[in-house]
């Protein structure tokens, strides 16, 4: 009973906390933007590897706020280091270019909201070229604060080859029921449908909207592993068009520094 009772306090305590933050957020539902984007004087070249392998990374930076601490876990994690295309949420603007110049790579940043001043929404990073990009607004407002979720979308050059690749941050099962949830998570495949090469990652929360996507063809590396966030493993990496190499194809990295809440992952995976 008194684990009962622990589980509900931090359930109403994260309702409450999200409801009082999304108090004052406002909505940036214009798929024109506002865009930000750019790249380093120098982008730096991918590392040295088979032509049609790829390593992708997603990392849930909690609010952008600690850019540093989250540039030291990047740094400093192998599987999160030697990411060609790496996925950011919760992030603003200036946190995204920051990052993005600190590693040497072109990135696209959209926001979904503008909360107490500050805008908040998802990145794609890119060691190979980004050749065009766009904001997808996804349905169902949230049930605190009437929020809006978008995915930033971008597609990159992989070695001559065009991958359509996704930075989402789906609703929370707090403030959307699953048939809502799930509606977010099929706007983005049937946005990609019509493209051969996908790469899907970011904040899912679940741990098993993934099957959706494994449904229509999509492959789940991130599957399995420990969770991402306090409930559950949460953050995903999906390949469609795209299979794992014969080993290391995917992990969690475990220590974040003090800079999220989330644990970021990351995948490595072939074009057939």
């Amino acid at each position: 009973m008194k684990h009962l009772s622990r589980i509900r306090s931090l359930s109403g305590l994260a309702v409450g906390l999200f409801a009082a933050g999304c108090m004052t957020a406002q909505n940036m539902v214009d798929p024109e933007g506002p865009r930000y984007a750019g790249a380093p004087e120098v982008v730096a070249s991918p590392e040295p590897r088979h032509a049609p392998d790829i390593q992708v990374a997603s990392f849930n930076v909690q609010y952008g706020l600690e850019i540093d601490r989250a540039l030291d876990v990047i740094r400093t994690d192998p599987g999160l280091r030697n990411a060609e295309i790496l996925l950011l949420q919760e992030m603003d603007g200036a946190g995204t270019e920051e990052i993005a110049h600190a590693l040497g790579m072109e990135w696209v940043y959209y926001p979904a909201t503008l909360r107490d001043g500050r805008e908040f929404g998802n990145a794609i990073l890119s060691r190979w070229p980004i050749r065009d990009d766009e904001k997808l607004i996804l349905p169902h407002l949230a049930v605190y604060g009437r929020t809006q979720r978008t995915a930033t979308v971008a597609t990159v050059d992989v070695g001559g080859t065009p991958v359509r690749v996704y930075s989402v941050h789906l609703a929370t099962p707090v403030n959307q029921l699953r048939e809502a949830r799930e509606e977010q998570m099929n706007t983005v495949l049937e946005h990609a449908a019509d493209h051969p090469y996908v790469i899907i990652g970011g904040d899912l929360n679940s741990d098993s909207l993934g099957e959706l996507a494994r449904e229509q063809g999509y492959f789940w590396p991130t599957q399995e592993g420990p969770r991402t966030t306090w409930f559950a493993r949460v953050d995903h990496i999906l390949f469609k068009g795209l299979v794992p190499p014969w080993t290391g194809d995917s992990g969690t990295s475990t220590d974040v520094q003090g800079a999220s809440d989330h644990l970021p992952v990351w995948a490595r995976a072939r074009i057939r």
